[in-house]
């Protein structure tokens, strides 16, 4: 079995528990790039299910919160997305959309963060319509296999449609219980005490808890947790 075969395994037997996201990103780092976003667009809104980017995390923070505030409506592959079949996963390339990219927007989300390529998964299930992206800056421009990346699309959507009906958005699944409890309790508008108070643990290990939930979700404030978890 090659070692990407046994990534792919691992994805499988993970799939719709907190064990998913390493090992998942773990996979998507044989496609050689820079930056996986994973986002759910419905109807009017867009939720980020994942946001990596392999050397800089708070980049993924900040690129996922400013496309959530409304950038997500300029994305150019968001008619075809909301045109898909149920039950379809399809790739989409860069080079598509280059020319109908609008100046601002390319400025954004490509120019300044120093991504030069983007492979796109638009993966249909029954309940979620996802953007799986791949982006590549100049020292990962090779381009992404297809069918890994097609794959990679597929996993994703397994995972978060599997993960939809549990009551804890969806970025937060990724995370520990105790991690998870943590950004609940943040989300909630508890203070660092009271959430140590709830878990019975001491303020010093909600603020462990927190650092590794921002480090896994590729944030680095509180802002940053309410625009990824907002719906």
């Amino acid at each position: 079995m090659s070692l990407t075969v046994r990534k792919i395994d691992t994805c499988l037997a993970t799939i719709g528990s907190e064990a998913f996201a390493p090992v998942y990103v773990d996979l998507v780092d044989t496609l050689g790039i820079d930056q996986i976003m994973v986002f759910s667009i419905e109807n009017d809104r867009a939720r980020c299910l994942l946001s990596y980017h392999f050397s800089n995390a708070a980049l993924a923070g900040k690129l996922a919160a400013a496309y959530l505030d409304g950038w997500f409506r300029r994305d150019p592959f968001l008619p075809a997305l909301q045109a898909a079949e149920p039950n379809s996963v399809q790739l989409r390339c860069f080079e598509e959309i280059a020319s109908e990219m609008g100046q601002e927007y390319r400025r954004m989300f490509f120019d300044a963060p120093g991504l030069l390529a983007k492979t796109t998964v638009l993966a249909v299930g029954e309940t979620l319509r996802l953007f799986v992206s791949f982006y590549s800056s100049a020292r990962s421009a090779g381009g992404c296999d297809p069918d890994l990346s097609r794959l990679a699309g597929r996993l994703a959507l397994m995972h978060f449609e599997l993960v939809e009906d549990t009551g804890i958005p969806a970025p937060l699944t990724v995370l520990s219980d105790r991690e998870q409890a943590v950004c609940l309790g943040m989300l909630s508008g508890r203070k660092t005490e009271t959430i140590a108070a709830d878990l019975g643990v001491a303020s010093s290990s909600v603020v462990t808890y927190r650092k590794r939930a921002y480090g896994k979700l590729g944030i680095t404030s509180r802002a940053g947790l309410f625009a990824i978890c907002s719906r």
